[in-house]
């Protein structure tokens, strides 16, 4: 299961990571220390960063439709990728109303 640790670098320096708690456990070396952070809300970045993501999984799985002309939704789709492409910019609905096919 993931969640949020924060390492604590035998040199003083501190880092927090998402990851598995064996993941975390690999990477660190004598001196260094860790500890979950349980139930953390995510930051503002960690919640534009993740619509962001699956914006561009959402552009990428819908890609296949732009070269095909004579699709039945194309132009529904065409809409659709260009709503995905100008979300971040628009304050009322990112990251929190994702555009959809048709809407």
């Amino acid at each position: 299961m993931s969640n949020k640790f924060k390492i604590s670098y035998a040199d003083g320096t501190e880092n927090t990571i998402v990851a598995d708690e064996d993941f975390v456990k690999k990477i660190i070396s004598d001196g260094d220390t860790y500890e979950a952070i349980v139930g953390a809300e995510p930051t503002n970045a960690e919640i534009e960063m993740n619509a962001r993501q699956w914006r561009n999984k959402a552009l990428a799985g819908s890609d296949f439709i732009v070269p095909i002309t004579d699709h039945p939704q194309r132009d529904a789709y065409l809409l659709y990728r260009q709503k995905l492409r100008d979300w971040p910019a628009d304050a009322d609905n990112f990251p929190g109303t994702r555009p959809t096919i048709g809407s």
